[in-house]
């Protein structure tokens, strides 16, 4: 069996592992990564500028080199360490719970229960949701759902077909840590500044993966390279341009419009629109849910048929 074959059996037993298995409730490890990173930025955030910038960017690297470095050095082609990369692959992999926090909000929008959706939409956007309308609850719901569909699905199985589980880690760890120092404001502009670099620079490449295959379910196909192209404009003058990426295809496979303005701690900001047409409705939460699905599945479909080719050439 070759090594495709093998990453794609990997990728799969992952997947499977987190269908039924969903995310560990207790004791997961980005918990305890998340604690002891907040603890560490409480300890050593007191400067500003270029000396905040240069502690911040060490206390990036502390965190996220030594187990991907550690796992490098382990890596052995034996049944032993396939089991261990195919854990590993499974812990990072979050298609169950962002389909889980999604139907939370889906369902108390179906029966009208606001307060409620509201509630549960405060547990997947950073935005205020206090006075969010039904459909802002559905924007942000379905933004959520296509940007972490990249970053905690589709860029872990990217990179762990070309690097296993080191790559993995490494991509995982740093996006965590991107989400809570990449903010632009007094406190992390200068100290959360590498981890935001590092995360766009990682990102980057697994976007482009995701857009390819957010856009190669639009119908017809011939629809894929415009959608791309228009994207690529749209991102540019988003927050994220990464999350932009995916949104944006994802927006326009779907034919919605999602973006725009939003509050953030008590201050509005104004956000390019992205997709095209229509305005989101509720039925577009489960069909950005399947997109997300249907995303993996085509690149563990195109790794098994690489597999495949390679075993019978």
């Amino acid at each position: 069996m070759n090594d495709w074959l093998i990453t794609a059996l990997q990728i799969a037993a992952a997947l499977l592992l987190d269908k039924i298995l969903g995310e560990t409730n207790r004791w997961h490890p980005l918990v305890g990564f998340g604690n002891i990173a907040k603890l560490l930025e409480k300890k050593t955030n007191n400067s500003h500028q270029g000396k905040g910038r240069f502690i911040g960017s060490c206390c990036c690297l502390v965190l996220v080199l030594p187990i991907p470095i550690l796992l490098f050095f382990l890596q052995a082609n034996t049944p032993l360490f396939w089991a261990l990369e195919t854990f590993i692959l499974y812990l990072a992999i979050a298609q169950h719970s962002l389909a889980a926090h999604a139907q939370q909000i889906y369902y108390p929008l179906k029966h009208n229960d606001l307060p409620k959706a509201r509630y549960f939409t405060g547990f997947m956007v950073s935005r205020d949701t206090q006075q969010l309308s039904k459909q802002q609850m559905i924007r942000a719901t379905v933004e959520s759902v296509l940007e972490n569909g990249h970053d905690g699905v589709i860029a872990s199985v990217f990179y762990f077909t070309i690097g296993g589980a080191p790559w993995v880690v490494l991509h995982r760890l740093t996006n965590t840590l991107d989400a809570m120092w990449g903010y632009k404001n007094s406190r992390f502009l200068h100290f959360g500044w590498c981890a935001a670099k590092l995360d766009d620079l990682l990102g980057f490449f697994s976007a482009c993966t995701s857009c390819l295959m957010y856009g190669l379910q639009a119908r017809p196909v011939s629809k894929v390279a415009s959608i791309l192209r228009c994207a690529w404009r749209q991102s540019q003058q988003y927050k994220s341009k990464n999350g932009g990426l995916c949104m944006s295809v994802g927006a326009q496979v779907l034919n919605f419009k999602i973006g725009g303005g939003a509050t953030y701690h008590g201050k509005p900001v104004v956000g390019v629109t992205l997709g095209a047409k229509r305005q989101v409705i509720l039925s577009d939460i489960p069909a950005s849910i399947k997109l997300v699905k249907q995303a993996s599945a085509l690149w563990l479909l195109c790794i098994l048929i690489l597999g495949i080719l390679c075993q019978i050439l």
